[in-house]
């Protein structure tokens, strides 16, 4: 009787190793998806923000024209990346808590949604535009103002 416990025993860890196995393994594709997916995030942001400084040349250029600095310039642009990216963060907040709302409605299952864990994902939004809306808002406070006003 006691080597069939210590069977069992066994048995029960071997699944456990396997099953911790296979969490750390999901856990490290998980985040490899979800860094991937913030690097796509970002590089979209800086597209957008290059655009925006492409389009706003004359603008851009009218403002240092009559006494902006580059830090003006520059935190006008890193404020409007911040705030894009922070944006998207929290419709993908939204987006996330309507995905769980149907799973309290039709299963037994009740879904969890740590407010620590949302502030930390506008944060960190918040963050990858700040730091891939750097190259835009240089570009922009680096900007000549005779040639961004001859622009078109």
């Amino acid at each position: 009787m006691i080597t069939t416990v210590r069977i069992t025993l066994s048995a029960n860890k071997s699944f456990i190793d396997l099953a911790n196995q296979v969490s750390g393994a999901l856990s490290l594709l998980l985040a490899l998806v979800a860094a991937v997916s913030l690097l796509v995030g970002g590089i979209g942001i800086m597209n957008m923000m290059l655009v925006s400084v492409g389009e706003r040349t004359q603008e851009i250029g009218l403002r240092k024209a009559i006494g902006a600095k580059q830090q003006d310039i520059l935190s006008q642009f890193l404020f409007e990346a911040v705030l894009l990216s922070a944006a998207g963060g929290l419709v993908g907040i939204a987006v996330g808590i309507g995905a769980t709302l149907p799973l309290a409605w039709f299963t037994p299952i009740q879904p969890v949604i740590p407010w620590s864990a949302v502030l930390l994902a506008v944060g960190v939004s918040g963050t990858i535009g700040l730091v891939f809306g750097v190259f835009p808002a240089r570009q922009a406070a680096r900007l000549d103002p005779i040639a961004a006003l001859r622009s078109s």
